[in-house]
């Protein structure tokens, strides 16, 4: 087997301006923030941003970096609207286009099994499809002959047209060099689909170990990425910090309640940036152990 490990400066140098991003993770959950974190210091812009979002997305965003948001919220989880998200969204700083959680899986699943689009009902009634004039509807081909259904409830479905990703990223607990990763939390929550949707599939991982060796360190049945999904690993110790990741860490919510606070004024703001993300990765996980030490 192909040994995948790599850096995380190595994945950043993949990314090329005006690209499709996907995100994995869940709001302020198993998010891969090291690699955010790369990204913001890289030259990369104009990008579309696909993802459950959470901190990641308010980052970007900040960071002028994104032209386009495609999700089905922004949240922090325990704090329920990412800041920078809500100040660019108020400012009208980025296009967006925002679906229901149903129909975004349904995007994921169209890109991963290569077909254009997945029907469902979600969004009919709602203001998903007047928020969102690029999904379309169509209607039911087996609306009578021998496929029909009485019971179906009307011949207009909506079509939700595959997210495609030029690449995907997801944070893991632990992944092996050959790419095989596996999530010992309790919300792995679509991240095989981000992969699955992508050109290129970028996996971070708190502990990368031989391969062959996953059994080691828990069950298989949480491997859930297999390695044919993946095309590099990188392993990124407190990777997902801010976010939960656990059983390794929980989410920082001390920390993230600074980030929150310095969120609120450009001068606070300055300083929050130049203290804990204008350097590689290996420097903010020293300014948050200094950080935590004045606490």
């Amino acid at each position: 087997m192909a040994n995948k490990q790599t850096t995380l400066a190595a994945m950043t140098a993949e990314m090329q301006s005006g690209m499709t991003i996907g995100i994995g993770g869940w709001g302020s959950r198993r998010k891969p923030m090291a690699l955010v974190r790369a990204i913001l210091n890289s030259d990369v812009e104009d990008l579309t941003v696909v993802a459950y979002g959470g901190p990641d997305v308010g980052l970007l965003v900040k960071s002028g970096k994104v032209k386009k948001v495609i999700c089905g919220f922004v949240t922090l989880d325990s704090i329920p609207l990412d800041p920078l998200w809500r100040a660019a969204r108020q400012a009208g700083a980025v296009e967006l286009m925002e679906v229901d959680e149903g129909l975004f899986y349904l995007g994921l699943q169209a890109a991963a099994w290569r077909v254009p689009f997945l029907v469902a009902r979600a969004g009919l009634g709602s203001a998903v499809l007047d928020n969102a004039p690029e999904i379309r509807t169509i209607e039911n081909p087996y609306g009578d002959g021998p496929f029909a259904d009485p019971a179906d409830g009307g011949a207009t479905l909506v079509a939700m047209p595959a997210l495609r990703l030029d690449i995907a990223a997801v944070h893991v607990n632990i992944a092996d060099t050959a790419g095989n990763a596996m999530v010992l939390g309790p919300d792995p929550f679509f991240d095989e689909l981000f992969l699955g949707a992508a050109q290129r599939r970028f996996v971070t991982a708190e502990k990368v170990v031989e391969a062959g060796t996953l059994s080691d360190h828990g069950p298989l049945e949480r491997v859930i990425i297999h390695r044919l999904m993946t095309d590099a690993v990188a392993e990124t110790p407190g990777g997902a910090h801010f976010t939960t990741n656990l059983p390794d860490y929980g989410r920082d919510e001390a920390f993230q309640k600074a980030y929150v606070t310095a969120a609120k004024e450009p001068e606070a703001w300055a300083a929050f940036s130049q203290r804990f993300l204008a350097g590689d990765e290996d420097s903010y996980q020293q300014a948050v152990q200094a950080w935590r030490a004045e606490q």
